[in-house]
């Protein structure tokens, strides 16, 4: 079926085929192989299966482990303690691992003529980078229209006069993508600014995207080939986020890790049972008629993570598409770093506030709610619990929590990493992006980075527990 038959269809009275159906139909009819398909809820069961038996070996293996510890802390606290230094997290990284091991999506292919996008890149004091941002953008090998939408939010800087002349530079953008700044007078927050932009967006698809980032150059294409291929039920899709800004610092080249390994193996997780936890506003593909329903971005620090639970409290799909690649900023001072962090942790608080009853949806993506749920506590007894007992371990040579049995845990996690090392540079690979050398990053990201990310986290849900003042800061 084609395009010109579609009005043939409705003059006869029948239903209009939305966006996704008529993309679809074109997608099937050029889609170039088929693989032997395994149900998802097949895969979950023996991923589910995998980490329980992981887990079940964990506990036998650690019962010299429990009496020991028994005896110094009492057994309810002992408990707890190996509890969620090694039971809890096993479990998820077993569940993790076998996931990865089992995913093979397939790549879905459309046509030429591609649906119009409404782009809203979010600007808050980035005349350093919005000229690279908006240029990103023009390079694009999207074959459709964009509505680009420069929505600075009251900035103090010479963004607007950035923007305002990256956009005159003459053939500029391609004629199909239209663009403007639109301007507050006031600093009111990146939801404000995202609503703002959302008021005015004439497409049916809606795409985010900070104003310190660089999109790669197939990115909106294949974000957009995700969607329309992804199961019926989806609202929206999280794009791949990496750091650009890699060799900067110590922690920036631990962050580069961090995105690359964690955040994308978990999202990938995530979409292949039908939920991804958060669409990050740095870079994710939403309808609009669904961002107007949930009533656009919640004015709060976790704006990204509320709007994404109150799509999945609907029973809706959130996707992720692994190949749309974009590149942003990381913070390059601890400060910064621990400022991101809390506010995500207070996000993820203030998503659980919101929308609680997703807790006891009977759905996949339930168990990824209770897993968020326990960070709160791993995050307590690894920073009370754990780093105290590795500072035992070396200056004190007390082995009660940081020893041998600890070490048990580090070839699930090397041979996790692994495997998430290959599937990335599989994805880079079709990217035509190569893996750089980050020996330092890595070692420091495997032995360190935990002893200052939880910590850093504790103390994001004690301020969002007290209360206290949020702001947008940084993303």
């Amino acid at each position: 079926m084609n395009l010109l038959a579609y009005g043939s269809e409705a003059a006869a009275g029948l239903p209009t085929p939305t966006l996704r159906e008529r993309y679809q139909l074109e997608a099937r009819d050029s889609a170039d192989h088929r693989r032997t398909y395994v149900p998802v809820r097949i895969k979950y069961a023996l991923a589910l299966a995998f980490a329980s038996a992981w887990t079940t070996f964990s506990v036998v293996l650690s019962l010299p482990w429990l009496h020991s510890l028994t005896e110094v802390f009492g057994r309810v606290l002992a408990l707890v303690s190996i509890g969620f230094i090694a039971y809890v997290p096993g479990f998820m990284q077993a569940f993790l691992l076998a996931t990865i091991a089992l995913d093979r999506r397939p790549r879905v292919r459309f046509a030429a003529n591609c649906p119009p996008v409404t782009v809203l890149v979010a600007c808050y004091n980035e005349a350093a980078n919005v000229a690279d941002t908006l240029q990103s953008i023009a390079a694009q090998d999207y074959p459709g229209a964009l509505e680009i939408l420069v929505m600075d939010d009251g900035s103090t800087d010479a963004t607007v006069a950035i923007a305002e002349a990256t956009i005159a530079e003459a053939g500029f953008m391609p004629a199909r993508f239209q663009v403007r700044v639109v301007t507050a007078e006031r600093n009111q927050g990146k939801a404000a600014a995202l609503n703002r932009g959302l008021a005015i967006a004439q497409n049916e698809l809606v795409l985010t995207i900070d104003g310190d980032s660089y999109v790669f150059g197939d990115a909106l294409r294949n974000i957009v080939e995700r969607y329309l291929g992804d199961p019926p039920g989806t609202r929206a899709v999280a794009g791949a986020v990496l750091v650009r800004n890699s060799r900067s610092t110590w922690i920036t080249r631990a962050q580069e890790w961090d995105y690359f390994h964690g955040i994308a193996a978990v999202k990938r997780m995530q979409s292949m049972y039908h939920g991804t936890l958060v669409a990050q506003g740095a870079f994710s593909l939403y309808e609009r008629e669904a961002l107007r329903e949930v009533g656009g971005w919640p004015d709060c620090v976790g704006e990204d993570i509320v709007l994404s639970w109150a799509m999945l409290g609907r029973g809706w799909r959130v996707g992720y598409c692994e190949e749309a690649v974009l590149f942003t900023r990381v913070p390059e001072r601890l400060r910064v770093f621990a400022q991101q962090r809390q506010r995500w942790s207070r996000g993820m608080l203030e998503a659980f506030k919101a929308h609680p009853s997703l807790l006891f949806k009977p759905r996949m993506t339930t168990l990824f709610i209770w897993w968020n749920a326990l960070f709160l506590p791993t995050d307590l007894v690894y920073s009370l619990i754990f780093i105290p007992g590795v500072f035992a371990a070396l200056f004190l040579h007390w082995y009660g929590i940081a020893g041998p049995m600890t070490l048990a845990v580090l070839p699930l996690a090397l041979i996790w990493n692994a495997i998430i090392y290959r599937v990335q540079r599989r994805v880079f690979r079709r990217q035509e992006l190569h893996v750089r050398r980050n020996i330092f990053g890595f070692l420091f990201y495997m032995l360190v980075y935990s002893m200052v990310l939880q910590p850093v986290c504790v103390v994001g849900y004690f301020k969002e527990l007290i209360g206290l003042r949020k702001r947008w800061g940084t993303k």
